[in-house]
């Protein structure tokens, strides 16, 4: 099992726009096969970083969730929300394994 985790820098005069993003993909990515822990805007802290958490069973099955998901409706029409809000000034992905128990 791997875990992506997502970090973005966000507009913090748009958070209403991430939180809608979040949304969306929070019924577009389990519907295209990855497993969605969440995502998660701040509240505390920094007002520019969020999170978006999600597991997969491996590389393999990460593309072709990526290929599902670029062909989903609504997974498209996120990505051209988030293109024409340009709530999203940044987002760097991290790929994690877990090594506890």
């Amino acid at each position: 099992m791997l875990t992506c985790v997502i970090r973005y820098h966000i507009d913090p005069n748009q958070q209403g726009a991430f939180a809608q993003y979040a949304r969306n993909w929070g019924q577009a990515i389990p519907r295209c096969g990855a497993d969605l822990v969440g995502y998660f805007a701040p509240h505390e802290g920094s007002s520019t970083l969020a999170y978006g958490i999600y597991h997969v069973k491996s590389l393999a099955d990460y593309e072709a969730y990526r290929a599902r998901l670029a062909n989903d409706p609504l997974g498209r029409e996120n990505y051209e929300f988030a293109q024409a809000q340009k709530f999203l000034l940044r987002e760097d992905r991290t790929w994690l394994r877990k090594v506890s128990g």
